[in-house]
């Protein structure tokens, strides 16, 4: 049998928080809830929300988790987990291990940074958020950005999905891309 990637296009609603407060970057109304299962997380599963410390705003049932943390470097976000995005990242709280499932939606490029206190000089490229991902990732976890580019799949790893997501006319189009760890290499 051939193994072939997911590939899907998604047409979501605007973002918004709870209460109808904007924020520049907040999750698209129903991108977290269909993330979830493309990266094979059930609703009473940790997930590890990377650049998104405003994920438990998120105003939808089924999006955000009950046991879901947030990794941010923005203090106003009030994320879990106050800090940069390559320091190392901590242990899953209910089992001490790595991740299983862990959701990365950094900023898109050095423009789109602007936007974020840490600014343009700390923006995350892809393939290193991955990368970097990988060493927190327990082996048969799996990990997806959303990011307009597609990262390359870590050697120790294998490419799940590749969805396109947007949000309407004149939106740029992002892409959902999910790898899974096969191996501690």
């Amino acid at each position: 049998m051939t193994y072939r990637p997911i590939t899907d296009m998604w047409i979501l609603a605007r973002a918004k928080l709870n209460g109808g407060e904007k924020y520049y970057g907040a999750y698209l109304g129903g991108f977290p809830e269909r993330a979830r299962v493309l990266i094979g997380a059930g609703r009473d599963d940790a997930v590890l929300h990377i650049c998104g410390g405003m994920a438990r705003r998120y105003p939808y049932k089924g999006g955000f988790g009950v046991k879901d943390k947030t990794l941010d470097s923005n203090p106003a976000c009030d994320p879990d987990y106050l800090q940069d995005v390559f320091e190392p990242w901590p242990r899953q709280p209910l089992t001490g291990g790595d991740w299983r499932y862990i959701i990365c939606d950094p900023p898109y490029s050095p423009e789109d940074a602007e936007n974020y206190p840490a600014g343009p000089s700390a923006y995350p490229r892809p393939n290193k958020i991955i990368t970097h991902a990988f060493k927190h990732l327990e082996v048969g976890g799996k990990v997806g950005i959303l990011h307009y580019m597609l990262p390359r799949c870590p050697k120790d790893g294998k490419f799940v999905a590749v969805v396109g997501v947007l949000c309407g006319f004149n939106n740029r189009i992002r892409c959902f891309s999910v790898f899974e760890k096969l191996n501690n290499d």
